[in-house]
C-alpha cells in the first residue's frame, strides 16, 4: 500500500489540517506494505473458502427478487478516487434512486432476504473483491459516496489517504447511527449534520492511531462485536451491539 509524496497529492489533500495525518502514516511505510500483503494474501484465502456461501446468497437474491445479485455503487477511496463497490443486493433493483443514500433500520426498500441477509451482516463479505483488487481494505473508514464526500471538512479529507476498509472503531464504538437515522424527518440531512462527525471522529483517530498491528487487533474487535461483546469507546461510553 502506496503513501504517495505530499507534492502529488490532489490539491485538497494539501492543507495543514491534513499534515499531522500525513506525516504520521509516513512514519508507518513499514506497516502500510505488510497492511496491503495482508489484505492479498486473506481476501484471496477467504473468497476461495466462503465461495460456497457466495453461491447460495446469489441464488437466494435471484429468487426472492428481479435485478442483479451485486449493488455495484459508486464509492470514493483513496485520495479522492471513485470505484463501483461489490455488495450483495439486499434492497429492491434501482433502490439508490428510489430514497436516501443511506439505509435506516425500518427502509421498506430493504428485501425479504435482504434483512436477513443485513442482520448476519453477509452483504459486506463480497467487498473481500474489493479487497483482493486494491480498492478497499480491510480496515479503514467506511466508503461514503460523492454526495457525502462533498460535505467533508478538511481535516475530514484525512481519512482518505488510506483505502477505504469493509471495518474500523467506527464500526466497533458507533452504535447508534441506524437509531439516528431511523428518527430523522430527513434522512440525508440528518446524516450529514448529526452521523458523519461523530463518525469522523472515530476515523480521524484511528489515522493518528494507525499501525498494522492495531489493524488486527481492530479486525477480532469487530468479530466479538458481531457475536455480541460489549466495547467502551475512549470518550468512555458503553457500546453494545
Amino acid at each position: 500500500m502506496r503513501l504517495i509524496k505530499w507534492e502529488q497529492l490532489p490539491s485538497q489533500f494539501q492543507c495543514e489540517e491534513v499534515r499531522p495525518y500525513y506525516d504520521h502514516l509516513c512514519k508507518q511505510r513499514g506497516g502500510l506494505a505488510l497492511k496491503r500483503a495482508f489484505d492479498i494474501v486473506v481476501s484471496l484465502g477467504m473468497l476461495i473458502v466462503l465461495s460456497p456461501v457466495f453461491l447460495i446468497l446469489a441464488v437466494a437474491i435471484k429468487l426472492d427478487s428481479p435485478g442483479p445479485v451485486f449493488f455495484r455503487q459508486v464509492r470514493v477511496t483513496q485520495y479522492g478516487r471513485t470505484f463501483r463497490i461489490f455488495k450483495f443486493r439486499t434492497m429492491v433493483n434501482g433502490a439508490d434512486k428510489k430514497g436516501a443514500q443511506v439505509t435506516s433500520n425500518n427502509d421498506s426498500r430493504v428485501t425479504r432476504v435482504g434483512h436477513l441477509i443485513r442482520s448476519c451482516r453477509l452483504d459486506e463479505i463480497s467487498q473481500l473483491i474489493d479487497v483482493l483488487r486494491g480498492t478497499m481494505t480491510f480496515v479503514g473508514t467506511r466508503p461514503e459516496v460523492p454526495k457525502y464526500v462533498e460535505q467533508y471538512t478538511p481535516e475530514m479529507m484525512a481519512t482518505l489517504l488510506l483505502p477505504a476498509g469493509i471495518t474500523s472503531e467506527t464500526s466497533i464504538y458507533f452504535k447508534d447511527e441506524s437509531e439516528l437515522l431511523d428518527a430523522a424527518d430527513d434522512v440525508d440531512k440528518t446524516y450529514i449534520e448529526k452521523v458523519l462527525p461523530i463518525k469522523m471522529k472515530y476515523n480521524l483517530q484511528s489515522i493518528m492511531t494507525f499501525s498494522f498491528f492495531h489493524d488486527i487487533k481492530v479486525m477480532f474487535q469487530t468479530v466479538a462485536a458481531v457475536l455480541g461483546k460489549e466495547y467502551t469507546d475512549p470518550d468512555g461510553a458503553t457500546q453494545e451491539k
